[in-house]
């Protein structure tokens, strides 16, 4: 990994700023095996079956992300970790068992300084990791990292969740077909093109987010991945946004009461794929499709993506149906009801 050369510190980086929260490689450091006392480190110096803890005051932090022309990631600006400009790398993904007999996956991210040399490594749990307990690491696997990064970032609704059809009828995702014509906000209706599933464990950045009833005018709970963008038109600009029409993560809405995190066994998420990357009708909210850009292309199988490759280009920008809101406009715990309210007057 440290002969790897890379396009470090180019100045063609593309899209939106993304922020994942990672743990430094102190952190997580084996207690007993071949490594023991070391951090986390590179998929080639990893041991199996060396057990690992994570420090009792380990904290996450902000590790900012663009990516390039060329579709590899880079550190963004305003980051709390790491150099601005230098290329990361998803290097593997640990598989850890605790005693309790279950697994959680965690993405191993490696730093690249422009000799192509190790300059950090950081680590991405998909689910939460507890201090004072004993993580075996019973499999490591580079090949499914990126698209295990992918699948994050994927906008995704859950099973039993009613979309909205051309014809005015609500449809159970899980019915779906190709072919389908959906209701779009923003271009007449349009016809499926695909739909991915999968069934995760619903902890960490893989737990769903519930919008109970009426939260947003909803006719029903809707539950969505994390990161999943619901557009919202303000009549009157009650967040102090400066524009009408905003896309808003579900996780950011997360007040403990009329939405809040849904933690623990799995789920099943469903994506839809248009032409296009379009806004859609899910329980009566206006909720984005799944969009195509460089993070979540792995996420499709390699068939489609052939088959397709002549229009995903269109799915490149993501702004295009609304302000991206800024989590700090929603840090407030009145920020759901001030955005039902300003949909409304």
């Amino acid at each position: 990994m440290a002969e790897q050369k890379a396009d470090s510190f180019v100045t063609t980086l593309t899209g939106p700023i993304q922020n994942i929260p990672v743990y430094r490689a102190g952190a997580f450091c084996v207690s007993d095996g071949a490594n023991l006392g070391d951090g986390i480190s590179h998929m080639d110096d990893m041991v199996p079956d060396d057990v690992y803890n994570l420090e009792p005051d380990a904290t996450r932090q902000r590790l900012a992300l663009r990516t390039s022309s060329g579709g590899n990631f880079h550190i963004a600006e305003g980051t709390e970790l790491g150099t601005p400009g230098a290329a990361l790398h998803l290097d593997c993904t640990m598989k850890l068992m605790p005693h309790d007999g279950t697994t959680t996956e965690a993405l191993v991210l490696v730093e690249v300084d422009q000799e192509g040399n190790i300059a950090d490594i950081y680590l991405l749990p998909l689910a939460q990791l507890l201090p004072k307990t004993d993580y075996t690491l019973v499999g490591i696997d580079r090949h499914s990292a990126r698209r295990k990064f992918a699948q994050v970032a994927c906008v995704s609704f859950t099973r039993g969740t009613h979309i909205t059809l051309g014809s005015g009828a609500q449809v159970k995702i899980e019915d779906l077909q190709i072919g389908d014509k959906v209701l779009t906000r923003d271009d007449g209706v349009q016809a499926v093109r695909w739909i991915g599933q999968s069934t995760v464990r619903a902890h960490g950045d893989f737990a769903p987010i519930v919008i109970r009833s009426g939260a947003l005018n909803n006719a029903g709970d809707l539950v969505v991945s994390p990161d999943h963008r619901l557009f919202v038109y303000q009549r009157s600009d009650q967040i102090g946004a400066g524009q009408s029409e905003l896309l808003v993560k579900a996780r950011h809405l997360v007040n403990g009461d009329s939405v809040f995190v849904q933690e623990g066994g799995f789920v099943e998420y469903f994506q839809i794929l248009f032409d296009s990357h379009h806004i859609i009708y899910a329980e009566g909210i206006a909720a984005e499709s799944m969009l195509v850009d460089p993070r979540t292309r792995p996420a499709l199988p390699p068939e489609l993506l052939e088959k397709l490759g002549a229009i995903l280009p269109g799915h490149s920008t993501r702004d295009a149906h609304g302000l991206d809101v800024q989590k700090a406009l929603l840090d407030r715990p009145d920020a759901i009801d001030l955005l039902r309210r300003a949909s409304l007057r």
